[in-house]
């Protein structure tokens, strides 16, 4: 008896307690806009210059994979060969 009741105040506590939760977090200047707004992964440099056109800035390949930088006015896109990796919006 004593068991079935320690395994019941246990299975209560998990079920008031054991609950997850999550926050929100909110940074200023920036906002969820539409998946359009920027070069998303696996995009090759012709068809990022096509839909956003020329790059304000264009940095030399670096290193081993060659890793591009392409600059634009609220944006910019790193490439591994001809291909987007990352993409980090400018404050």
């Amino acid at each position: 008896m004593a068991k079935l009741r320690t395994a019941t105040l246990i299975a209560l506590f998990l079920a008031l307690f054991g609950t997850a939760q999550a926050d929100t977090l909110k940074m200023e200047g920036m906002s969820a806009g539409s998946g359009d707004a920027r070069p998303t992964r696996g995009m090759t440099q012709r068809s990022v210059e096509s839909r956003y056109g020329s790059p304000v800035n264009v940095r030399a390949p670096v290193g081993d994979p060659p890793i591009t930088r392409w600059e634009y006015s609220g944006f910019v896109v790193f490439f591994e060969y001809d291909r987007v990796i990352h993409t980090v919006a400018k404050r």
